[in-house]
């Protein structure tokens, strides 16, 4: 089952091992872990959903817009980690991950489908990143698929 972790920010960025920084203003930071037996068949519907989720305050103080209605951006960050199992004793267990080469590759396409819809900026897959938000609330919400 896929994990996602949103988080309504006003900025976001991502800094990679190699000093590279790239960033977004406004929008949704998305983590996002694969497990073992999660297909392509998924990523459209966390796109769609990454998308139209209505998690922005409208006029009246509702939540009641998505990242596309507000003129948003989306980072997409790859956290193999949201697959962790911490069910027993203190340390996460990781067996139910997604296969790295098969993760990279679903990673890269939840990239793809939800740039159909928003502007994306992405972390990168397999390296060693810093990430830096300002979450706006907060607002956080976890997703399985």
């Amino acid at each position: 089952m896929a994990v996602v972790l949103i988080q309504r920010v006003l900025r976001a960025r991502v800094r990679l091992s190699d000093g590279e920084e790239r960033g977004i203003g406004r929008g949704i930071l998305v983590y996002v872990g694969f497990e073992s037996g999660d297909g392509p068949e998924v990523l459209p519907k966390i796109a769609r959903k990454v998308a139209n989720l209505r998690v922005f305050e409208d006029e009246g103080g509702k939540m009641n817009l998505s990242v596309v209605d507000v003129g948003g951006e989306v980072l997409i960050v790859p956290n193999f980690t949201l697959a962790g199992d911490t069910r027993k004793g203190n340390r996460p267990s990781f067996g139910n991950a997604k296969d790295p080469r098969d993760a990279e590759g679903m990673f890269l396409g939840l990239v793809e489908e939800t740039s159909r819809y928003v502007a994306v900026v992405r972390g990168e897959f397999g390296d060693h990143m810093y990430v830096e938000s300002i979450n706006d609330g907060p607002v956080n919400i976890v997703m399985k698929f």
